[in-house]
């Protein structure tokens, strides 16, 4: 609109946004900007009402410093200014509103919502080698899960990991869960799941009983990856850069 007092920026999704430190000087505050801005970042909801961004400045020697800024959504930019209860906030708060307004008018007419429609599809093509790519690994952990309806051995988990893209077999498997706590090292208990991640449902052991030709029985516990387990581990390995290391 005409005599712009605040620039309001409008994003892809149509909402209208504006900077904190823009409203903070067209507002007029003396305090310095971090202690006002904390006072209202605690009355909103980060992701919906602001977003932090970083805002690059120019400083005297030339070089380039980043700032802390915030896009605030118009509406508490609205209510900031209003809460500041000055001749100035009462002037911004109108200057929203008016913007606001015709923004709405703006939207409501076709020909613009048939232009930001054809924008969106235009940026889903611009940018569909990358959507593409980031499904991917999604896709592959779906068959994962798809395959996780019952609980399977160490070994049988190295397979599944292997068949997902990271290849790795048994024994490297065994001792990456023994050295990142999820078995047990050493002792009458050792490749034996611990409990903290027994209780989280990753783990279950069988336990078997034998009879000894000495009448005597013997009892045997096997370690088993239960469906969540088998989830919890492929989606670990694929979400490191899809190539974990284990050295």
């Amino acid at each position: 609109m005409n005599n712009e007092l605040i620039k309001v920026q409008t994003n892809e999704q149509g909402d209208q946004l504006v900077s904190a430190r823009e409203l903070y000087k067209g507002l007029g505050i003396k305090e310095r900007f971090s202690l006002w801005i904390a006072r209202y970042k605690d009355m909103y909801v980060e992701g919906v009402d602001f977003t932090s961004v970083g805002l690059p400045t120019v400083v005297n020697n030339g070089a380039v410093r980043t700032l802390q800024d915030y896009k605030l959504m118009v509406d508490m930019a609205k209510h900031i200014a209003m809460m500041t209860k000055t001749t100035k906030g009462n002037q911004v708060r109108d200057y929203f509103i008016a913007v606001e307004k015709e923004h709405k008018a703006l939207m409501a007419d076709p020909r613009m919502q048939m232009a930001m429609g054809l924008k969106s599809a235009q940026m889903m093509l611009d940018h569909k080698d990358k959507i593409i790519e980031e499904m991917k690994p999604k896709a592959v952990f779906a068959d994962a899960v798809n395959t996780s309806k019952q609980s399977i051995l160490v070994g049988d988990l190295a397979k599944l990991i292997s068949q997902n893209g990271v290849k790795i077999g048994q024994n490297r498997l065994f001792a990456y869960l023994r050295d990142n706590g999820y078995l047990h090292k050493s002792g009458s208990q050792c490749n034996r799941p611990t409990q903290r991640y027994i209780d989280q449902g990753l783990f279950e052991v069988k336990e078997s009983s034998h009879t000894n030709p000495d009448g005597s029985i013997r009892l045997t516990f096997t370690t088993k990856v239960t469906g969540k387990g088998q989830q919890y581990f492929v989606n670990k390995f694929l979400a490191r850069d899809d190539q974990m290391k284990i050295g």
